[in-house]
Order: structure tokens, then sequence, then C-alpha cells
């Protein structure tokens, strides 16, 4: 992956931070400013983190898999996206959780952060640079946390389903460059 393709994946997997740090934003009247910072370094950590799981899981499998790695990054991409569609046109409405206590924190950045998991296995098989990699999936996901807390407030008539939908069509678009 190229630079370009690291920050369109950033991008993508932080779309789930966003739409949680949105959520919150709009629920979340007191200490705003810790708050929203506790969420986004939560959302960052994770994000920047779990590729490494991935990418290290990957090491033992790397010579049976790299025959098939244009497909392999191809459909984790593309199942990625699928997900992130099937995720937001699961639900009729809008919902927002309000929970900023370290335990939800952890909840949000698991929950977050699975995609970069499994994003780790394609940095691995496209021969990425984990640590730029991870760094700026780490970074991106704390802006997009913040930028969506913030404007959880002032934007409170969009819903965070229109931002996930968009976050699918960015994997599936990175699914469809791998192959071509």
């Amino acid at each position: 992956m190229d630079l370009g393709d690291i920050i369109l994946l950033s991008i993508a997997l932080g779309m789930d931070c966003l739409i949680v740090s949105f959520s919150q934003g709009l629920i979340i009247h007191s200490k705003r400013r810790i708050n929203s910072l506790k969420l986004a370094a939560t959302m960052g950590l994770f994000q920047g983190l779990m590729p490494i799981i991935g990418y290290i899981a990957t090491h033992r499998m790397y010579n049976f898999l790299l025959p098939y790695s244009k497909w392999l990054v191809f459909a984790i991409f593309m199942l990625l996206g699928i997900n992130f569609l099937i995720q937001s046109l699961k639900h009729d409405r809008c919902e927002n959780i309000n929970c900023i206590d370290v335990k939800c924190l952890i909840g949000f950045g698991v929950a977050t952060s699975v995609d970069a998991l499994i994003s780790g296995v394609s940095l691995r098989l496209t021969h990425t640079l984990l640590w730029l990699a991870c760094l700026i999936i780490g970074f991106v996901s704390f802006i997009m946390s913040q930028a969506g807390f913030w404007s959880g407030n002032v934007v409170k008539s969009i819903c965070p389903k229109i931002l996930h939908i968009l976050g699918a069509m960015i994997l599936i678009g990175l699914a469809v460059k791998s192959i071509i």
C-alpha cells in the first residue's frame, strides 16, 4: 500500500470512531473537553495497536498466503465494507449510547478496532510499513474522534448511519483497487 492507500484505510477505519464520538458529543454535556480527549485517545490507541496483532498473526502463515495475497486483501476489504453497510442498514433509527467511564471507553475501543485488527493482515500481505500505517491509523482515528465529538453538538440532524455508509464505500473501493 502506498501512503494514499494508508490514509484512505485510516479514514475508513476511523468512521466507527467518528460515529461513536459523534453520538457521545450529542449527549455528553459535562466535562466535554476532558471527555472528548479521553474518548479520542482511547479510539486512537486501540485503532493504532490492533493492526499490529493482525500483522503478527499473519507472520506465521505468510509464505502460504503470499500467492493469494491480492485476493485475500480484496476479500478482507470487501467483507469489511459489506459489514459496514449491513451494520448501517440494520437499524431504522440512529442510536446513541451515553457512557464515558473506563469500562465503556475500553468497550468502545475494542468494538471500533476489530476492523483495524483485520486490516493488519492486509498490511502484512501488501508489505506496508507497519509502524507508519499504525501511526497514521491511530492519528486519523484520534482526529476523527475529536471531530465527531465536537460536531455532535453542532450537527444534530445528521444520522451517523450516513458516515458508516461512507466508510463502507471507501473500504469497497480499496478492495476493488487491490485487484486492479
